[in-house]
């Protein structure tokens, strides 16, 4: 029996894994070529088992969202020109992709679910990695804008230090003081 890791690269499903409606899923017609069988055999399998696969596990893109989907597919060269799409295509979350695997009863497509099911926990695992490095980086940030603060308070100090202090000149030569000190008035030459 082969392997299910050598089935399908994770690193290729993973690329399938779309954000739709705020939520990881996948197209039906990238998981009926996963599986091996036909977009329409797949959707017929759901709709007999309908009861399995409630709105958050499965449900219709509308036809903006298909139609995005369609430009973007065809901009990466996935979709080819001229082709046409007859059904709003269906998206599965991770749950109702799991639930497939009760509904498509092959030794393959058990294979593949767990194929799957294994990406989908890779890409989370990468974006939790993501996460708590964009959260290290943020404080890294914080950290050093407040020493930069500190930095900038030292420099302005110890320019103020540097500058030249402005005192009084004193006078040049003998002064005459009197009894409190203070400087007598001198008498004038001639």
């Amino acid at each position: 029996m082969k392997s299910d890791r050598t089935l399908i690269p994770i690193e290729r499903i993973a690329r399938q894994i779309l954000i739709v409606r705020g939520k990881r899923v996948m197209l039906d017609s990238e998981l009926a070529a996963l599986y091996g069988v036909t977009t329409g055999n797949l959707n017929k399998a759901v709709s007999r088992n309908r009861a399995r696969f409630p709105d958050d596990f499965m449900y219709k893109l509308g036809h903006e969202e298909a139609n995005e989907l369609r430009r973007l597919s065809f901009q990466s060269g996935s979709l080819k020109r001229g082709q046409h799409v007859k059904y709003l295509p269906r998206v599965f979350t991770q749950e109702g992709i799991a639930m497939l695997s009760s509904v498509l009863r092959s030794e393959h497509a058990v294979r593949v679910n767990i194929a799957i099911m294994r990406a989908f926990v890779k890409l989370s695992e990468t974006l939790a990695t993501n996460r708590e490095l964009a959260h290290q980086f943020a404080e890294l940030e914080q950290r050093v804008g407040r020493h930069d603060e500190q930095l900038n308070a030292i420099m302005r100090a110890i320019r103020r230090l540097m500058q030249p202090r402005r005192q009084p000149r004193r006078e040049i030569g003998f002064h005459v003081r009197d009894e409190s000190g203070k400087k007598a008035p001198q008498a004038r030459r001639h």
